[in-house]
């Protein structure tokens, strides 16, 4: 590889985007990072500290304290997080303080499987490959109402399809960075396969662009497929 080969891979919330890009990076012998565990990181922070999650100087103080460490995907698992982080991330300022580090982190060599919902389109527009993961409303609650009995919960998987309603609300029409597919984006819709079978799709893709991206030096890695 003649660069750093960056993977974006974006997605409404339970389409299995984290999952996939986290075996494409270990596939790929590339770093990983669920760009989401950052403001479900800030969104614990305020929680912890009782403080309104739409308060923008409360969550950039959360950002600018946050350690390495913090941002662990055991700790920071829940619905009460999530719903917490979908409101941080819908802070502008909160965006671009978090925006320079994503971007290092993808760039560094020999590169990176980011998964959120705004890598393809703000953070690295310019990534060789994107990927958008997508599935049904209904399958994408199914998913989650499974997770969380797993969990050991006892969820409604009523609402749980209208806590996943909201959220695609949130993350579709905020001002900044709203969740969209981007115009360079191949697309993989999740709802009738498995983890196993989308995987396969993404790993066949990656490997072809990384090829092209070798061959072409690089140039090559401004390209996309």
């Amino acid at each position: 590889m003649s660069g750093p080969l960056v993977v974006a891979v974006d997605g409404p919330a339970a389409s299995g985007k984290s999952t996939l890009a986290k075996k494409l990076a270990a596939a790929l012998g590339l770093a990983f990072l669920d760009t989401g565990l950052l403001y479900r990181a800030v969104g614990k922070r305020l929680l912890d500290a009782g403080a309104d999650p739409s308060d923008e100087r409360a969550a950039l103080e959360a950002v600018a304290s946050l350690r390495p460490e913090e941002v662990d995907a055991e700790r920071l698992a829940g619905e009460r997080i999530g719903e917490v982080a979908s409101k941080v991330a819908a802070i502008p300022a909160v965006r671009a303080a978090l925006l320079p580090w994503q971007r290092r982190f993808a760039h560094t060599p020999p590169g990176a499987v980011l998964a959120g919902r705004d890598v393809g389109t703000v953070v690295c527009p310019d990534a060789p490959l994107k990927i958008y993961v997508t599935a049904s409303l209904e399958e994408r609650a199914r998913r989650r109402f499974e997770e969380l009995r797993r969990r050991g919960q006892a969820p409604m998987l009523e609402a749980v399809l209208d806590e996943l309603r909201e959220r695609d609300r949130r993350d579709t029409e905020r001002a900044v960075a709203p969740l969209r597919v981007a115009d360079d984006a191949r697309v993989l819709d999740t709802t009738e396969l498995d983890a196993e079978a989308a995987f396969r799709v993404a790993l066949r893709w990656a490997e072809a662009v990384a090829a092209r991206c070798s061959a072409a030096g690089p140039a090559g890695l401004d390209r996309n497929p």
